[in-house]
């Protein structure tokens, strides 16, 4: 909270601010982000191995290969497994454990009616 030239420090007390307010901004103005250690962020198409989906969004993955877009960008490509077009939790083709007639239909034919009785 800011007070006349007052403000709150990390532990609650209020000191008494001199000079330009703030007094931490003449101190960083004209500064820039230090160069060669922030990651290449930028559009990257991600390929979806199994169906052929392409999706761009931008992304710091580094890259060995290039590829065409159809709007006539060149952008680096990213090969994936998987994608949610082709996984089967999002696609709905999922099987259930419980539809199998696996070990889990078994258990419950066999000690499903006795618990329900009791």
């Amino acid at each position: 909270m800011w007070v006349d030239g007052q403000t709150c420090d990390n532990h609650g007390f209020w000191r008494k601010v001199s000079g330009n307010w703030p007094g931490w901004l003449p101190q960083i103005k004209g500064k820039t982000m230090k160069d060669g250690i922030h990651p290449n962020y930028r559009e990257v198409c991600f390929l979806d191995m199994s169906n052929n989906f392409k999706f761009v969004t931008r992304s710091c993955v580094n890259t060995k290969e290039m590829v065409k877009m159809d709007d006539g960008r060149e952008l680096p490509l990213f090969k994936l497994d998987t994608s949610s077009e082709s996984h089967p939790f999002y696609t709905g083709t999922q099987k259930s454990v419980d539809n199998m007639g696996g070990r889990v239909e078994k258990f419950r034919n066999r000690f499903g009616k006795s618990a329900a009785a009791k």
